[in-house]
């Protein structure tokens, strides 16, 4: 017959867990975080499926610098918003990104910067990644967003996938009242992407410093257009 725990154990035991719980909590509070927002809707298909090899590059780079955890968010269809658990296995990440298609619908970019704003609250994030290239929302509402970012220092890096001038404006007013950057690229040019990938895992790991030692296109990018 199995004995019955002393309490002495069953205490020892519960102060183990409370210790490897502790243990946990410290390091994801640590750890750098990056929310990765996507559009998905039908405009990005012509070059979608170079362009998601390309983005998996970041998943490369940042595990390669540090562990980074990195939430993939991404919309499409109608109303469709799906969020990732927060990830720092690249394979687990490349995978989740590989099933993402592209589907017809609007832009959500609102929703995305709430989304942000509340991850952020409720544990630091370091930045907030966004890769799309159209904006068909309230340029008021965004700049609210965007200026509340700016104040939890919360920057936005808006990579933007063509030369769409509507687009151009909002992604620019984006990076800039919330002290991030905005930057173009074209999806045939996969090394211009994945340098700018690079770039920003060096900048939420290092910051502006990591940026500085670098001699790299992407990283001067950035610190053209980063606040002090």
């Amino acid at each position: 017959m199995p004995q019955t725990p002393t309490k002495t154990k069953v205490s020892k035991e519960i102060t183990n867990f409370l210790k490897q719980g502790k243990a946990i909590s410290t390091y994801r509070q640590k750890q750098s975080r990056l929310l990765f927002g996507i559009d998905a809707t039908a405009s990005r298909q012509p070059t979608w499926n170079a362009a998601c090899r390309t983005q998996g590059e970041l998943f490369t780079a940042a595990h390669q610098i540090s562990n980074i955890a990195i939430q993939l968010c991404f919309y499409r269809g109608f109303s469709e918003f799906t969020v990732s658990n927060w990830l720092t296995n690249e394979t687990e990440l490349k995978y989740q990104i590989a099933k993402v298609a592209c589907q017809g619908g609007q832009t959500q970019i609102l929703r995305l910067l709430k989304h942000a704003i509340t991850e952020h609250n409720k544990l630091a994030v370091k930045a907030l990644l966004f890769i799309g290239d159209a904006c068909e929302e309230d340029p008021d509402q965004l700049s609210n967003l965007a200026g509340q970012c700016g104040l939890l220092q919360l920057p936005i890096f808006v990579f933007q996938e063509g030369t769409d001038k509507n687009a151009t404006d909002s992604f620019r007013m984006l990076a800039n009242l919330s002290g991030g950057v905005h930057t173009t690229f074209d999806a045939s040019s996969a090394s211009t992407l994945a340098s700018l990938l690079g770039a920003l895992s060096r900048y939420i790991v290092g910051g502006k410093n990591a940026l500085e030692m670098s001699a790299q296109s992407g990283d001067k990018i950035f610190l053209e257009q980063l606040k002090n």
